[in-house]
Protein backbone atom coordinates (compact mmCIF):
# COMPACT_ATOMS: atom_id res chain seq x y z
CA UNK A 1 0.00 0.00 0.00
CA UNK A 2 1.67 3.45 -1.15
CA UNK A 3 2.29 5.89 1.35
CA UNK A 4 -0.86 8.39 0.52
CA UNK A 5 -3.18 5.41 0.14
CA UNK A 6 -2.09 4.42 4.15
CA UNK A 7 -2.02 8.55 5.17
CA UNK A 8 -5.76 9.17 3.30
CA UNK A 9 -7.44 5.30 4.91
CA UNK A 10 -5.83 6.78 8.30
CA UNK A 11 -7.16 10.01 8.32
CA UNK A 12 -10.56 8.65 7.25
CA UNK A 13 -11.06 5.74 9.53
CA UNK A 14 -9.64 7.63 13.07
CA UNK A 15 -12.19 10.02 13.22
CA UNK A 16 -15.29 7.92 12.53
CA UNK A 17 -13.98 5.22 14.69
CA UNK A 18 -13.44 7.35 17.51
CA UNK A 19 -17.07 7.56 17.23
CA UNK A 20 -18.16 4.28 17.40
CA UNK A 21 -19.52 2.35 20.26
CA UNK A 22 -16.88 -0.16 20.22
CA UNK A 23 -14.60 1.93 19.83
CA UNK A 24 -12.93 1.15 23.07
CA UNK A 25 -12.55 -2.66 22.17
CA UNK A 26 -9.21 -3.33 21.94
CA UNK A 27 -6.78 -2.36 18.85
CA UNK A 28 -5.02 -5.37 17.08
CA UNK A 29 -1.36 -4.72 17.93
CA UNK A 30 1.05 -4.00 14.71
CA UNK A 31 3.57 -5.90 15.89
CA UNK A 32 6.93 -5.46 17.50
CA UNK A 33 10.58 -4.86 15.87
CA UNK A 34 13.94 -5.70 16.72
CA UNK A 35 14.91 -3.08 19.79
CA UNK A 36 11.21 -3.32 20.25
CA UNK A 37 10.27 -0.49 18.06
CA UNK A 38 7.11 -0.79 16.02
CA UNK A 39 7.54 -2.09 12.64
CA UNK A 40 5.58 0.34 10.99
CA UNK A 41 6.90 3.33 12.68
CA UNK A 42 10.81 2.81 12.48
CA UNK A 43 12.84 4.36 14.98
CA UNK A 44 9.64 4.70 17.42
CA UNK A 45 9.95 2.59 20.82
CA UNK A 46 6.62 0.87 22.28
CA UNK A 47 6.56 4.06 24.81
CA UNK A 48 6.62 6.48 21.95
CA UNK A 49 3.34 4.40 20.67
CA UNK A 50 1.51 3.48 23.50
CA UNK A 51 1.45 5.82 25.25
CA UNK A 52 3.12 9.07 23.87
CA UNK A 53 1.75 11.88 25.59
CA UNK A 54 0.42 11.00 28.91
CA UNK A 55 -1.60 14.13 29.55
CA UNK A 56 -3.09 13.69 26.06
CA UNK A 57 -4.37 10.60 26.23
CA UNK A 58 -5.79 11.15 29.58
CA UNK A 59 -7.29 14.78 28.73
CA UNK A 60 -8.52 12.87 25.57
CA UNK A 61 -10.26 9.55 27.64
CA UNK A 62 -12.00 11.60 30.17
CA UNK A 63 -13.78 13.65 26.95
CA UNK A 64 -15.05 10.51 25.51
CA UNK A 65 -16.68 9.69 28.71
CA UNK A 66 -19.15 12.39 28.44
CA UNK A 67 -19.67 11.81 24.67
CA UNK A 68 -23.04 12.10 24.68
CA UNK A 69 -24.11 9.05 22.62
CA UNK A 70 -22.69 7.04 25.50
CA UNK A 71 -23.85 8.62 28.50
CA UNK A 72 -27.44 7.82 26.90
CA UNK A 73 -25.60 4.29 26.75
CA UNK A 74 -25.19 4.39 30.00
CA UNK A 75 -28.73 5.90 31.34
CA UNK A 76 -29.92 3.09 33.45
CA UNK A 77 -26.55 3.10 34.86
CA UNK A 78 -26.55 7.02 36.01
CA UNK A 79 -30.25 6.68 36.40
CA UNK A 80 -30.71 9.90 33.71
CA UNK A 81 -34.03 11.98 34.15
CA UNK A 82 -36.34 11.62 31.16
CA UNK A 83 -35.27 15.60 30.38
CA UNK A 84 -31.68 14.79 30.85
CA UNK A 85 -32.56 11.45 27.93
CA UNK A 86 -34.14 14.35 25.86
CA UNK A 87 -30.95 17.00 26.56
CA UNK A 88 -28.23 14.84 25.97
CA UNK A 89 -30.56 13.36 22.80
CA UNK A 90 -30.75 17.02 21.49
CA UNK A 91 -26.83 17.10 21.67
CA UNK A 92 -25.77 14.23 20.39
CA UNK A 93 -28.01 14.72 17.02
CA UNK A 94 -26.61 18.65 16.45
CA UNK A 95 -23.11 16.57 16.80
CA UNK A 96 -23.32 14.44 14.52
CA UNK A 97 -25.10 16.66 11.96
CA UNK A 98 -22.02 19.04 12.54
CA UNK A 99 -19.24 16.14 12.48
CA UNK A 100 -20.69 14.37 9.29
CA UNK A 101 -20.47 17.94 7.67
CA UNK A 102 -16.85 18.06 8.22
CA UNK A 103 -16.22 15.06 7.29
CA UNK A 104 -18.29 15.43 4.12
CA UNK A 105 -16.11 18.21 3.53
CA UNK A 106 -12.94 16.94 3.98
CA UNK A 107 -13.22 13.80 1.92
CA UNK A 108 -12.78 15.58 -1.60
CA UNK A 109 -9.65 16.96 -0.01
CA UNK A 110 -8.40 13.17 0.57
CA UNK A 111 -8.88 12.58 -3.15
CA UNK A 112 -7.50 15.31 -4.26
CA UNK A 113 -4.44 14.77 -1.84
CA UNK A 114 -4.16 11.10 -3.11
CA UNK A 115 -4.08 12.19 -6.72
CA UNK A 116 -1.62 15.02 -5.87
CA UNK A 117 1.07 15.47 -8.57
CA UNK A 118 3.66 17.58 -6.63
CA UNK A 119 4.24 18.37 -2.41
CA UNK A 120 2.65 22.00 -2.81
CA UNK A 121 -0.86 20.48 -4.11
CA UNK A 122 -0.69 17.62 -1.61
CA UNK A 123 0.14 20.09 1.34
CA UNK A 124 -2.61 22.21 0.66
CA UNK A 125 -5.59 19.41 0.64
CA UNK A 126 -3.70 17.60 3.63
CA UNK A 127 -4.49 21.12 5.41
CA UNK A 128 -7.90 21.29 4.30
CA UNK A 129 -8.48 17.90 4.95
CA UNK A 130 -7.04 18.30 8.60
CA UNK A 131 -8.69 21.45 8.87
CA UNK A 132 -12.24 20.09 7.98
CA UNK A 133 -11.59 16.72 10.17
CA UNK A 134 -10.66 19.00 13.03
CA UNK A 135 -13.59 20.23 12.99
CA UNK A 136 -15.29 17.01 13.02
CA UNK A 137 -13.52 16.27 16.00
CA UNK A 138 -14.27 19.74 17.73
CA UNK A 139 -17.86 19.11 17.16
CA UNK A 140 -17.62 16.03 18.96
CA UNK A 141 -15.33 17.32 21.89
CA UNK A 142 -17.63 20.43 22.08
CA UNK A 143 -20.67 17.87 22.55
CA UNK A 144 -18.99 15.87 25.27
CA UNK A 145 -18.34 19.26 27.10
CA UNK A 146 -22.59 19.95 26.93
CA UNK A 147 -23.00 16.69 27.51
CA UNK A 148 -20.99 16.94 30.99
CA UNK A 149 -22.87 19.78 31.92
CA UNK A 150 -26.39 17.90 31.77
CA UNK A 151 -25.14 15.69 34.67
CA UNK A 152 -25.83 15.88 38.58
CA UNK A 153 -22.69 15.83 40.14
CA UNK A 154 -23.25 12.21 41.65
CA UNK A 155 -23.55 11.55 37.95
CA UNK A 156 -20.28 12.93 36.66
CA UNK A 157 -18.63 11.21 40.05
CA UNK A 158 -20.02 8.02 38.66
CA UNK A 159 -18.11 8.93 35.11
CA UNK A 160 -14.92 10.34 36.66
CA UNK A 161 -14.90 6.71 38.45
CA UNK A 162 -14.99 4.75 35.34
CA UNK A 163 -12.26 6.98 34.12
CA UNK A 164 -10.03 6.79 36.47
CA UNK A 165 -10.91 2.80 36.25
CA UNK A 166 -9.82 2.89 32.61
CA UNK A 167 -6.76 5.11 33.38
CA UNK A 168 -5.60 2.25 35.75
CA UNK A 169 -6.00 -0.52 33.65
CA UNK A 170 -4.34 0.73 30.70
CA UNK A 171 -1.15 2.21 33.04
CA UNK A 172 -1.24 -1.59 34.10
CA UNK A 173 -1.42 -3.17 30.71
CA UNK A 174 1.02 -1.13 29.91
CA UNK A 175 3.77 -1.82 32.54
CA UNK A 176 2.43 -5.60 31.81
CA UNK A 177 3.26 -5.26 27.97
CA UNK A 178 6.90 -3.27 28.35
CA UNK A 179 7.55 -5.80 30.90
CA UNK A 180 7.08 -8.69 28.68
CA UNK A 181 8.78 -6.81 25.82
CA UNK A 182 11.88 -6.03 27.76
Amino acid sequence: MSHRWMLIALACAAPLAAQQPDSAKRMPHTGMGRGGTMMHHPGMGMDEMMMGDSTMIHAMMGSMAYMPQHLLDMKDTLHLTADQVTRLTGIAQRAKTARDAALAAARPHLEEMAAAKDTADMKHHFMAAHDAMGQAHWAMLGAAAQAKDVLTAAQRAQVQAWVDSMHGRMRAQHSDMMERHN
